[in-house]
């Protein structure tokens, strides 16, 4: 499965994720000029080397009418981050950018975004992404707010530039036509920001909004290193979040930030092939003491039929020196809940622990042999460097019915 990891261990901005996603391509020529062509107003957008930490990534530049907006507004992860209704903030200093302030400083409703985005020449599901990515900000700019979506106006979110970055992102994972995209934990950094309203903790309160549901953390580094934009973009695309999978690596790409830390201020993407057989799965374990050897299997079966992937059973010593049995049911995570309320219902337990597993499988496939009985199938297992092979026991088990023969003796003659 062609799978895109994407480490944001200094979290994420939309040009930094760009620039990772423009290293994984082939002919970056073609999507300089591809990106300057498709429409979006004023807008120059190039690519530079750029080192951080002794590692050689790339840092995106987007000019309107030949001008930086991070290096007018010296940002941390450049021009992205500030929006209307006086929430204007930098990460070192406030800004107060007022209706005469340089290029594009001008106020854009969600409408007037859709209306430049449906102007691009860029494909209709890569629109589709652009103007879902924007509803997120938006939607989260409306809670941070309290006003309605339909009266939020961006500031600098909705400038032209801002623009070019999601619409590059976007542009970018069409482009490189991944199955997965898996995101690690995201550290959102620390400290505070200032704005229009005050002193605000980071994360700012839409960037918090929008990562609702996603792993954070706040590391050592005191800076803003999620931005808003960032983070819509990891929510929209991002199928999961967590540690990195086992996965052959093709293509690793850095995308790098203006300002310079301690740690190499970058987005790392890799770009490879993961086996789809590494799954979360759930263990939900109980004691019981006074069921019958009867009722447990009853129990077992119910779960097998509900999805469980395994159900196993352990002697186990009980309260005042009582045998008992500890049950184990292993599920899909999305199967949690309906297996928890199966357990109460033909379980005699009072309560249950839960345990998150991750569950590796090798790929399996039946294959099917002509013998001297006549068709028998084969189990076959690969995955990991190992390739396994092992009859199916109904078939073993009729032949030796028929033949009058031990499981042990068909097996020689097969």
């Amino acid at each position: 499965m062609r799978t895109l990891y994407i480490d944001c261990s200094m979290g994420a901005a939309g040009d930094m994720l760009t620039a990772a996603l423009y290293e994984l391509i082939e002919d970056k020529e073609a999507y300089i000029n591809k990106i300057n062509s498709i429409g979006i107003k004023d807008v120059t957008v190039s690519a530079r080397e750029m080192t951080k930490c002794g590692i050689v990534g790339t840092h995106m530049d987007v000019l309107v009418n030949g001008v930086s907006e991070g290096d007018e507004m010296e940002h941390h992860h450049e021009h992205e981050h500030h929006h209307d209704h006086d929430h204007h903030h930098d990460h070192d200093h406030e800004h107060h950018h007022e209706e005469h302030d340089h290029h594009s400083h001008h106020h854009s409703s969600m409408r007037d975004i859709e209306e430049i985005i449906d102007s691009l020449n860029i494909p209709e599901n890569v629109k589709a992404d652009v103007k879902s990515v924007y509803a997120l900000i938006a939607e989260a700019e409306s809670k941070a707010h309290n006003v309605p979506v339909s009266e939020i106006h961006f500031h600098e979110v909705g400038t032209m530039d801002a623009i070019a970055d999601i619409v590059g992102v976007c542009m970018l994972i069409n482009d490189l036509s991944v199955d997965k995209i898996i995101a690690s934990n995201i550290n959102v950094g620390s400290g505070h920001v200032h704005c229009a309203h005050g002193i605000l903790p980071v994360p700012a309160p839409a960037t918090a909004y929008i990562l609702r549901d996603v792993p954070i953390y706040s590391g050592h580094i005191r800076n803003e290193l999620c931005t808003p934009t960032g983070a819509a973009l990891l929510k929209h695309f991002a199928t999961s979040f967590g540690e990195m999978p086992v996965m052959k690596v093709e293509k690793i790409g850095y995308g790098m930030g203006k300002k310079d830390f301690e740690q190499a201020n970058c987005v790392r993407v890799f770009l490879g092939e993961t086996s789809d057989n590494t799954k979360e799965i759930v263990e939900l374990s109980f004691n019981v003491d006074d069921m019958t050897a009867e009722r447990i299997a009853f129990a077992t079966e119910r779960f097998y039929d509900a999805g469980a992937k395994e159900v196993y059973t352990v002697p186990v010593g009980m309260k005042k020196s009582r045998p008992g049995t500890l049950i184990c049911v292993m599920c899909d995570r999305e199967l949690e809940e309906t297996m928890i309320g199966l357990i109460f219902k033909h379980t005699t337990t009072l309560g249950l622990r839960e345990s998150i597993s991750k569950r590796y499988t090798l790929d399996r496939e039946i294959i099917k042999k002509e013998t001297a009985f006549g068709e028998v199938r084969i189990k076959q297992s690969k995955g990991y460097g190992v390739v396994r092979e092992k009859y199916e026991y109904e078939d073993l088990a009729r032949i030796a019915k028929e033949k009058n023969m031990s499981i042990e003796e068909v097996t020689k003659l097969l």
